[in-house]
């Protein structure tokens, strides 16, 4: 089967209310074209999905292939076509706990890998950079990077959520959970989220709080739940770090209808 080698661009429509059951039975019956249409179609999906939850790890291109190629070679498992979308997520969201569990859990940080430093290897960075974030959608995507590990894959499914890529049921389904104990993990990450976002802005300031300079002194620079439970202790306590965090706009109004990050691929190329 052929699965296709990626480069980047942005998009400006989600799948999202796309209809693709007609594409869906074609390629279970074994339409080819059919098949390769329905992967150029959701394969910006599945690598947003992947990407966030993998932070850019190296394996994440790996794990986007290795979803969709399980997706179309299992069509014929599929008993609604209707529910392509959320059937093709869980798969997503499997092999990223897949990866998890081959790495020892959770991805290594990128400096720890013995791969080469790829510059566009951040997903942070590459949302931003391709989506031109500018304002509190660039600090929101920054604040990512300061979310515990164990809420990745929640971060990455609310997100489509909220862009409008995914709907609540799709996200439970694909974490495993009951609708109502999604609901309570999805708090969480926003939770964290908010307190991110204000850690963000205060490390942003010019000049920075000279107490903030202080209490940064041993830090490496490598965003950390320990630092950021330091760094917003700070700002809870610090009339100027507190006062300059004010104003923040709630995310789910900055992402709404958002643009997917996609690869741009050549077909034709072997695994």
């Amino acid at each position: 089967m052929t699965c296709p080698t990626f480069r980047w661009r942005t998009r400006t429509k989600g799948v999202n209310g796309v209809d693709s059951t007609a594409l869906v039975i074609a390629a279970r019956n074994g339409d080819r074209a059919a098949g390769e249409r329905l992967a150029a179609q959701y394969l910006p999906l599945v690598y947003n999905v992947v990407g966030r939850a993998l932070n850019g790890h190296p394996d994440v291109d790996d794990v986007v292939q290795e979803t969709m190629l399980r997706a179309l070679s299992g069509l014929p498992a599929l008993r609604d076509p209707a529910r392509f979308r959320s059937w093709l997520v869980a798969i997503a969201m499997n092999q990223v706990r897949s990866r998890w569990s081959n790495l020892g859990h959770r991805p290594a940080p990128l400096e720890e890998t013995s791969d080469p430093a790829d510059p566009a290897a951040d997903f942070v960075d590459l949302t931003i950079l391709r989506l031109e974030l500018s304002g509190q959608r660039r600090e929101t995507a920054e604040a990512t990077r300061w979310l515990d590990d164990g809420e990745r894959d929640v971060l990455s499914l609310w997100w489509l959520e909220t862009t409008g890529d995914l709907t609540r049921s799709e996200l439970a389904e694909a974490l495993g959970l009951s609708p109502q104990h999604a609901a309570v993990r999805v708090q969480r990450v926003k939770n964290q989220l908010d307190v991110g976002r204000t850690v963000v802005r205060a490390l942003a300031f010019d000049p920075r709080c000279p107490a903030l300079e202080d209490l940064l002194g041993d830090w490496d620079g490598t965003p950390t739940p320990l630092w950021r439970k330091r760094i917003a202790r700070h700002v809870r306590g610090c009339a100027s770090c507190s006062d300059g965090s004010a104003g923040l706009v709630p995310p789910e109004g900055l992402l709404s209808g958002l643009a997917l990050v996609v690869p741009l691929y050549d077909s034709g190329q072997q695994v």
